[in-house]
């Protein structure tokens, strides 16, 4: 035990050299918050050392105050190989996206500012003019996320009306966003048709007979029913809603707006598809499959998004500056036809194998260990469920993988691996060029 009685006062310690450098660093109130707590917990026992003298006390604060503003939020080297790792933050913003949203929040903006009246404008706009020309609608909306996209679209348009779904529809997807319980809290009357694995055209014959507001699909976008097991096509579904003039709202998720199939996927449906089925309100999101900022979209027929955009849940939903910025930015490669250059997570799923492959015998004989082996990237993010694609990938047989991924999980930057069958995973198809350096340099310090 240390000797209590030798501890110095605070009012000694801040006469250090020590202290006064912490003191220039973080300021006076803050310096003496920490040797407070410092001192507590050496009373209490808690100390990292037996001696109590004023280097190792200051030592101690230092590392107190270095704790206090270590972000939470931080950047990290995604060797999964999950392109879109929803944990992670889903998918990276691409270089010209990341400059709109520094300029946007570094400088006052036309944000809700009209320059040719001189009046106040409205944040709807941002966005729209692109979404409209890129998709062919007549109107569209960015709220903050898809949930609240969904939320909003039933909150407005079907509040205290029945809305029809299908039973193989109502899911729970990622932290606990469930579709029946997302109807309730709009106001809308769910009204489930068909069974858990089918539904057939006739059961939605059969609700028009109800007179609902609308008919919803949800798109399994992260999840799939397989076996007996049946859908109508989202056209034949469109043509019985409208031949009794009830709008269809098709809420996409993923919001995939390239074709997924070229790239050796199962075909993920488009926003393009569920347009041109003739649906009339699509939600998607903005940072999954789109690869821009999280956002929700809405777009479809005008007549409808006003009401959305009028309804008092917009403005509590609405998205921020930043997120329009970057999403403009998102939108503009697309209407390029740059995504597949340009947008990270479209880069990372065009990667081709032999690339990959070279990447990877680069880090083998960088290292000096590990073995270059064949392996699958999943897309992740609550799209093309169980759908990978091939890759190529470093496998590094350790002692104990487990205590290996934590020691690479305290590196600075921290990396992210996978374990399988005992050995640790280094996926290629999620590292960028400028993060092979760190990666290299982390797991060498862990290997040796």
């Amino acid at each position: 035990m240390p000797d209590l009685r030798s501890i110095p006062a605070v009012g000694r310690l801040l006469e250090e050299d020590t202290a006064k450098t912490l003191v220039g660093q973080y300021g006076r109130d803050l310096v003496v918050k920490a040797i407070r707590e410092t001192i507590y917990r050496i009373r209490s026992g808690q100390g990292s050392g037996q001696t109590t003298n004023a280097e190792t006390i200051l030592h101690d604060v230092e590392i107190h105050l270095e704790s206090w503003f270590t972000p939470t939020l931080r950047p990290v080297i995604n060797a999964t190989g999950v392109v879109i790792h929803t944990n992670l933050g889903r998918a990276p913003l691409s270089k010209s996206a990341l400059q709109a949203a520094a300029v946007a929040g570094g400088e006052y903006t036309t944000l809700e500012f009209n320059l040719d009246n001189g009046k106040r404008g409205s944040r709807s706009v941002h966005a729209e003019e692109q979404l409209k020309r890129l998709l062919g609608v007549d109107a569209a909306l960015v709220v903050n996320n898809n949930a609240a996209a969904v939320l909003l679209c039933l909150s407005a348009l079907a509040r205290r009306r029945k809305v029809v779904i299908s039973r193989t529809q109502l899911v729970e997807i990622g932290g606990g966003f469930r579709v029946p319980e997302v109807m309730s809290q709009s106001g809308a009357i769910l009204y489930e048709i068909g069974t858990t694995n089918r539904v057939h055209i006739a059961d939605y014959k059969k609700a028009l007979v109800e007179k609902p507001a609308l008919i919803m699909r949800a798109h399994h976008s992260n999840y799939r029913i397989i076996g007996f097991t049946s859908e109508p096509a989202l056209s034949d579904i469109v043509s019985t809603a409208h031949s009794q003039d009830i709008p269809v709202l098709d809420d996409l998720g993923s919001g995939a707006l390239l074709d997924t199939s070229r790239y050796g996927l199962l075909h993920e449906p488009t926003v393009q598809e569920s347009l041109e089925a003739g649906v009339d309100v699509v939600c998607f999101s903005g940072d999954k499959l789109l690869g821009g900022p999280q956002a929700g979209i809405i777009v479809g027929r005008k007549e409808l998004l006003d009401k959305v955009k009028k309804h008092p849940l917009a403005r509590a939903v609405r998205a921020d500056k930043l997120c329009l910025a970057a999403l403009s930015a998102t939108l503009d490669h697309y209407l390029k036809g740059e995504a597949e250059d340009q947008v990270p997570v479209w880069q990372m799923i065009a990667k081709d194998e032999a690339g990959l492959k070279t990447t990877v015998e680069h880090w083998k004989l960088a290292l000096g260990a590990g073995e270059v082996q064949p392996g699958r990237s999943a897309i992740g993010g609550g799209s093309l469920p169980e759908e990978t694609l091939p890759t190529w990938v470093l496998q590094l047989t350790v002692e104990n993988p487990d205590r290996f991924l934590s020691k690479l999980r305290r590196n600075s930057p921290p990396v992210i691996a996978r374990i399988e069958n005992e050995t640790v995973i280094l996926d290629a198809r999620t590292i960028f060029p400028e993060q092979e350096e760190p990666l290299l340099a982390a797991i060498a310090r862990v290997l040796h």
